[in-house]
């Protein structure tokens, strides 16, 4: 990687941690951008679909009063919500790199490889290294800054 890339990579991973910040997520808040021949063709971050109720997480308290999240499985990931805007408009992911706050999870790696993404760049390690060790397999370079 040279200077120059290192720089940009930089830049879009520091775009990335702005762009967690418009979800309302209080487990975690992950950002996605997606950048193609040097620009930004898409963006997403975790939250509910819409016309839900912007609340992502399930509250449980135990018998002392204190509270616990549990993320909803209706949330949608930061890189499911990237890639889907470019599908919804017919826009091609192929060939892509993904920037992300957060490692991604095994579903999204899925969709990840699918999508044609050839290139993963993330900040953080996701609970489980399971998305990245799937990406690896398939080819598709990850580095971690």
């Amino acid at each position: 990687m040279t200077e120059k890339e290192l720089k940009y990579h930089t830049l879009y991973l520091d775009i990335a941690e702005r762009i967690s910040q418009m979800s309302h997520a209080r487990r975690l808040r992950v950002g996605a951008l997606i950048e193609k021949n040097g620009t930004i063709i898409s963006m997403g971050w975790n939250g509910t679909p819409k016309g839900f109720h912007n609340n992502c997480e399930h509250e449980y308290f135990d018998e002392i009063g204190n509270c616990t999240l549990e993320t909803k499985n209706e949330t949608i990931h930061a890189e499911m919500n990237a890639i889907g805007k470019l599908a919804e408009n017919g826009i091609s992911a192929s060939g892509s790199n993904l920037y992300l706050t957060h490692s991604p999870c095994l579903e999204c790696s899925k969709l990840i490889q699918r999508a044609g993404i050839k290139t993963v760049i993330y900040k953080k390690e996701y609970r489980n290294d399971n998305g990245i060790r799937f990406l690896k397999k398939c080819g598709v370079e990850i580095y971690k800054l």
